[in-house]
């Protein structure tokens, strides 16, 4: 349950950290099963996370089992994201990695068959939109800020966003 923020509770901010983790299930959904934890480049770590993942999904999952577990982990996450930012009190902490999970596994799936190097290079072209955030990524970063059902949405849209710009330059290659 989400509870508005008190105006004379303690606003600092709560840092990421396996206690944090552990003390409510979107807490563990949103930082990515704990590699939202890393301490160097957790989005970095949360794509990775998803690609591995992503490896037994396919595997063992149906083409319709898997659609249907990303859009079951959109809506999961959404309320995740919008839970864990709400605790942390931040809008869009960097440890929460489960929009980095969604976008990584929906490029993945859009993109089968594929093998390890047309995966690779969807991976360093999702990272680049995501880290770098150029042109309708940066626009979508900045659409939804805040708290709430909409900054939880905001945390999810730009990493949609930059998977979409990573679909597009794998198609106009494709095409080309």
């Amino acid at each position: 349950m989400i509870r508005p923020l008190d105006a004379t509770a303690n606003r600092q901010t709560v840092r990421a950290s396996a206690a944090f983790m552990l003390s409510h299930p979107a807490h563990l959904i949103a930082l990515g099963l704990g590699s939202g934890l890393a301490a160097k480049a957790p989005g970095t770590v949360g794509s990775l996370w998803a690609w591995a993942s992503w490896l037994v999904i396919q595997h063992y999952l149906s083409i319709p089992a898997q659609a249907t577990l990303i859009a079951l982990a959109l809506l999961l996450g959404w309320w995740a994201c919008t839970v864990t930012a709400h605790n942390m009190r931040i809008s869009d902490p960097g440890a929460i990695v489960w929009d980095e999970v969604i976008a990584v596994w929906l490029i993945f799936f859009l993109i089968l068959p594929t093998g390890f190097w047309s995966q690779l290079a969807a991976f360093v072209l999702f990272r680049f939109f995501d880290a770098v955030k150029p042109g309708p990524v940066a626009w979508a970063d900045q659409l939804f800020k805040g708290f709430g059902w909409r900054g939880g949405w905001g945390i999810i849209w730009d990493d949609l966003v930059a998977a979409f710009c990573t679909l597009l330059c794998i198609a106009l290659w494709r095409w080309f």
